[in-house]
Protein backbone atom coordinates (compact mmCIF):
# COMPACT_ATOMS: atom_id res chain seq x y z
CA UNK A 1 0.00 0.00 0.00
CA UNK A 2 2.96 2.18 0.97
CA UNK A 3 4.42 1.92 -2.18
CA UNK A 4 0.79 2.52 -4.26
CA UNK A 5 0.48 5.63 -2.60
CA UNK A 6 4.40 6.43 -3.15
CA UNK A 7 3.48 6.33 -6.72
CA UNK A 8 1.21 7.71 -7.02
CA UNK A 9 2.26 11.25 -5.57
CA UNK A 10 5.61 10.84 -7.54
CA UNK A 11 3.07 10.64 -10.83
CA UNK A 12 0.93 13.87 -9.21
CA UNK A 13 4.14 15.94 -8.70
CA UNK A 14 5.60 15.25 -12.03
CA UNK A 15 2.02 16.52 -13.93
CA UNK A 16 2.54 19.46 -12.33
CA UNK A 17 5.52 20.39 -13.20
CA UNK A 18 4.67 19.61 -16.71
CA UNK A 19 1.53 21.91 -16.69
CA UNK A 20 3.56 24.84 -15.13
CA UNK A 21 6.35 24.41 -17.78
CA UNK A 22 3.54 24.23 -20.44
CA UNK A 23 2.25 27.85 -19.27
CA UNK A 24 3.20 31.09 -20.97
CA UNK A 25 5.59 33.16 -18.75
CA UNK A 26 3.56 36.49 -17.80
CA UNK A 27 4.62 39.57 -19.99
CA UNK A 28 4.61 43.33 -18.13
CA UNK A 29 2.16 45.62 -19.40
CA UNK A 30 3.44 49.06 -19.98
CA UNK A 31 0.65 52.03 -18.18
CA UNK A 32 -0.37 53.97 -21.32
CA UNK A 33 2.23 57.51 -21.47
CA UNK A 34 0.34 60.43 -20.24
CA UNK A 35 -0.76 62.40 -23.12
CA UNK A 36 -0.98 66.24 -22.16
CA UNK A 37 -4.16 68.31 -22.68
CA UNK A 38 -3.63 70.26 -25.85
CA UNK A 39 -6.16 73.63 -25.73
CA UNK A 40 -7.49 75.33 -28.68
CA UNK A 41 -8.46 78.49 -28.71
CA UNK A 42 -9.14 78.94 -32.70
CA UNK A 43 -12.57 79.09 -33.39
CA UNK A 44 -16.32 80.86 -32.43
CA UNK A 45 -17.24 81.26 -29.04
CA UNK A 46 -20.68 82.90 -27.47
CA UNK A 47 -21.19 83.60 -24.16
CA UNK A 48 -22.50 86.58 -21.32
CA UNK A 49 -21.03 88.47 -18.32
CA UNK A 50 -22.02 90.18 -14.98
CA UNK A 51 -20.36 93.02 -13.72
CA UNK A 52 -20.40 96.66 -12.58
CA UNK A 53 -20.06 99.99 -14.47
CA UNK A 54 -18.08 103.09 -12.25
CA UNK A 55 -17.97 106.76 -13.65
CA UNK A 56 -14.80 107.87 -14.58
CA UNK A 57 -15.94 111.20 -14.15
CA UNK A 58 -13.86 113.39 -11.39
CA UNK A 59 -16.45 116.34 -11.31
CA UNK A 60 -18.08 118.94 -13.23
CA UNK A 61 -16.77 122.40 -14.93
CA UNK A 62 -19.09 125.03 -15.09
CA UNK A 63 -19.38 128.89 -16.02
CA UNK A 64 -22.37 129.53 -13.87
CA UNK A 65 -23.01 128.09 -10.30
CA UNK A 66 -26.86 128.09 -10.57
CA UNK A 67 -26.52 124.95 -12.88
CA UNK A 68 -25.74 122.31 -10.40
CA UNK A 69 -24.93 118.34 -11.21
CA UNK A 70 -25.33 115.32 -9.20
CA UNK A 71 -24.29 111.63 -10.85
CA UNK A 72 -24.52 107.96 -10.63
CA UNK A 73 -21.30 106.64 -9.05
CA UNK A 74 -21.87 102.53 -10.12
CA UNK A 75 -24.57 100.48 -11.08
CA UNK A 76 -24.84 97.25 -12.37
CA UNK A 77 -23.50 95.64 -15.41
CA UNK A 78 -24.82 92.65 -17.71
CA UNK A 79 -24.89 91.30 -20.81
CA UNK A 80 -23.28 88.94 -23.63
CA UNK A 81 -20.89 88.71 -26.31
CA UNK A 82 -20.05 87.06 -29.27
CA UNK A 83 -16.11 86.23 -30.63
CA UNK A 84 -14.14 84.89 -33.40
CA UNK A 85 -10.14 83.50 -32.14
CA UNK A 86 -7.46 82.75 -34.23
CA UNK A 87 -4.46 80.74 -32.45
CA UNK A 88 -1.19 81.13 -33.64
CA UNK A 89 2.67 80.52 -33.61
CA UNK A 90 1.71 78.55 -31.51
CA UNK A 91 0.69 80.74 -28.21
CA UNK A 92 -0.60 83.73 -29.53
CA UNK A 93 -4.25 84.45 -30.19
CA UNK A 94 -5.74 87.17 -31.96
CA UNK A 95 -9.47 87.65 -32.21
CA UNK A 96 -12.56 89.79 -32.46
CA UNK A 97 -15.65 90.23 -30.32
CA UNK A 98 -18.64 92.19 -30.15
CA UNK A 99 -20.65 92.68 -27.30
CA UNK A 100 -23.32 94.53 -25.00
CA UNK A 101 -25.08 94.87 -21.68
CA UNK A 102 -27.43 96.87 -19.76
CA UNK A 103 -27.11 99.23 -17.17
CA UNK A 104 -29.07 99.29 -14.18
CA UNK A 105 -29.24 102.94 -13.12
CA UNK A 106 -26.34 105.20 -14.36
CA UNK A 107 -27.28 108.91 -15.01
CA UNK A 108 -26.31 112.24 -14.80
CA UNK A 109 -28.96 115.17 -13.54
CA UNK A 110 -28.79 118.87 -13.87
CA UNK A 111 -30.95 121.81 -12.89
CA UNK A 112 -30.79 125.47 -12.41
CA UNK A 113 -33.45 125.60 -9.77
CA UNK A 114 -36.28 125.63 -11.77
CA UNK A 115 -35.38 123.38 -14.85
CA UNK A 116 -34.03 119.96 -14.81
CA UNK A 117 -31.74 117.55 -17.42
CA UNK A 118 -31.16 114.10 -17.03
CA UNK A 119 -28.05 112.19 -18.85
CA UNK A 120 -29.08 108.39 -18.58
CA UNK A 121 -27.23 105.96 -20.28
CA UNK A 122 -28.90 101.93 -20.56
CA UNK A 123 -26.70 100.52 -22.25
CA UNK A 124 -23.02 100.08 -23.53
CA UNK A 125 -21.59 97.96 -26.69
CA UNK A 126 -18.46 97.34 -28.29
CA UNK A 127 -16.55 95.96 -31.50
CA UNK A 128 -12.92 95.12 -30.16
CA UNK A 129 -9.77 93.09 -31.20
CA UNK A 130 -8.14 91.10 -28.64
CA UNK A 131 -4.55 90.26 -28.78
CA UNK A 132 -3.33 87.81 -26.08
CA UNK A 133 -0.58 85.00 -25.30
CA UNK A 134 -1.71 81.86 -24.23
CA UNK A 135 -0.18 78.70 -22.09
CA UNK A 136 -2.59 75.79 -21.74
CA UNK A 137 -5.86 76.36 -20.63
CA UNK A 138 -4.90 80.28 -19.68
CA UNK A 139 -5.43 83.21 -21.91
CA UNK A 140 -4.15 86.57 -21.04
CA UNK A 141 -5.61 89.70 -23.46
CA UNK A 142 -6.05 93.03 -24.24
CA UNK A 143 -8.55 94.42 -26.10
CA UNK A 144 -9.39 97.71 -27.77
CA UNK A 145 -12.03 99.33 -30.16
CA UNK A 146 -15.04 101.37 -30.69
CA UNK A 147 -17.62 101.36 -28.48
CA UNK A 148 -21.72 103.16 -28.62
CA UNK A 149 -23.92 103.96 -26.15
CA UNK A 150 -28.17 104.55 -26.13
CA UNK A 151 -29.03 107.71 -27.86
CA UNK A 152 -31.91 108.62 -26.04
CA UNK A 153 -30.54 109.06 -23.11
CA UNK A 154 -30.98 113.10 -22.90
CA UNK A 155 -34.45 113.88 -21.25
CA UNK A 156 -35.34 117.54 -20.24
CA UNK A 157 -37.92 119.83 -19.37
CA UNK A 158 -36.73 122.88 -20.92
CA UNK A 159 -34.71 124.31 -22.84
CA UNK A 160 -31.54 123.06 -21.90
CA UNK A 161 -28.93 122.25 -24.69
CA UNK A 162 -26.87 118.78 -24.74
CA UNK A 163 -24.04 118.08 -26.38
CA UNK A 164 -23.44 114.08 -26.08
CA UNK A 165 -21.37 112.08 -28.09
CA UNK A 166 -22.58 108.22 -28.61
CA UNK A 167 -20.00 106.62 -29.72
CA UNK A 168 -16.35 106.73 -28.56
CA UNK A 169 -13.71 104.11 -28.08
CA UNK A 170 -13.10 101.30 -25.27
CA UNK A 171 -9.82 99.68 -24.11
CA UNK A 172 -9.19 96.58 -21.32
CA UNK A 173 -7.76 93.55 -20.82
CA UNK A 174 -8.28 90.32 -19.08
CA UNK A 175 -7.84 86.51 -18.25
CA UNK A 176 -9.71 83.73 -19.59
CA UNK A 177 -9.46 80.19 -18.50
CA UNK A 178 -10.27 76.73 -19.83
CA UNK A 179 -11.94 74.96 -16.75
CA UNK A 180 -13.57 72.37 -19.45
CA UNK A 181 -13.80 71.17 -22.66
CA UNK A 182 -15.36 73.92 -24.62
CA UNK A 183 -16.23 76.00 -21.46
CA UNK A 184 -14.26 78.99 -20.35
CA UNK A 185 -14.18 81.51 -17.70
CA UNK A 186 -13.26 85.65 -17.91
CA UNK A 187 -12.93 88.15 -15.26
CA UNK A 188 -11.71 91.69 -17.70
CA UNK A 189 -11.77 95.26 -16.91
CA UNK A 190 -12.50 97.81 -19.96
CA UNK A 191 -12.74 101.45 -19.91
CA UNK A 192 -15.37 103.70 -22.43
CA UNK A 193 -14.56 106.78 -23.49
CA UNK A 194 -17.03 109.14 -25.43
CA UNK A 195 -15.40 112.24 -25.38
CA UNK A 196 -16.86 115.69 -23.12
CA UNK A 197 -20.68 116.09 -22.38
CA UNK A 198 -21.60 119.72 -22.50
CA UNK A 199 -25.13 121.03 -21.25
CA UNK A 200 -25.94 125.15 -21.62
CA UNK A 201 -29.11 126.51 -20.34
CA UNK A 202 -30.22 127.82 -23.72
CA UNK A 203 -31.18 131.14 -22.23
CA UNK A 204 -27.73 132.71 -23.79
CA UNK A 205 -25.29 134.34 -21.64
CA UNK A 206 -22.28 131.19 -22.17
CA UNK A 207 -23.69 129.23 -19.08
CA UNK A 208 -23.10 125.79 -19.16
CA UNK A 209 -21.57 122.87 -17.46
CA UNK A 210 -19.50 120.32 -19.06
CA UNK A 211 -17.74 117.11 -18.13
CA UNK A 212 -15.33 114.13 -19.39
CA UNK A 213 -18.11 110.81 -20.48
CA UNK A 214 -16.37 108.18 -19.43
CA UNK A 215 -17.30 104.61 -17.33
CA UNK A 216 -15.43 102.07 -16.25
CA UNK A 217 -16.41 98.61 -16.00
CA UNK A 218 -15.59 94.86 -14.57
CA UNK A 219 -17.10 92.00 -15.50
CA UNK A 220 -16.89 88.33 -15.00
CA UNK A 221 -18.31 86.16 -17.99
CA UNK A 222 -18.21 82.71 -19.23
CA UNK A 223 -17.83 81.64 -22.79
CA UNK A 224 -19.00 78.30 -24.69
CA UNK A 225 -15.89 77.80 -27.55
CA UNK A 226 -17.16 75.53 -30.95
CA UNK A 227 -13.55 75.12 -31.80
CA UNK A 228 -13.95 75.49 -35.28
CA UNK A 229 -10.10 74.99 -35.58
CA UNK A 230 -10.28 71.36 -34.87
CA UNK A 231 -10.92 69.24 -31.99
CA UNK A 232 -9.07 69.44 -28.65
CA UNK A 233 -6.33 66.59 -28.40
CA UNK A 234 -6.46 64.76 -24.92
CA UNK A 235 -8.26 65.23 -21.72
CA UNK A 236 -9.13 68.42 -19.68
Amino acid sequence: MKKILLAAAVAALSSTSVFAADLAARHYTKAPAYVAPVYNWTGFYVGGFVGGAFDGSNGFSTTSPAIAGTRTDSSFFGGGQVGLNYQFAPNWVVGIEGDIGGLSDHKRSFTDGVNTLSDNTDWLASVTGRFGYTWGPGLVYAKGGVAFRDNGGLNSTTAFVANREDTGYTVGGGFEYFFAPAWTAKIEYDYYNFDNTTIATGLGGGNFISYRDDVHTVKAGINYHFNWGGPVVGNF
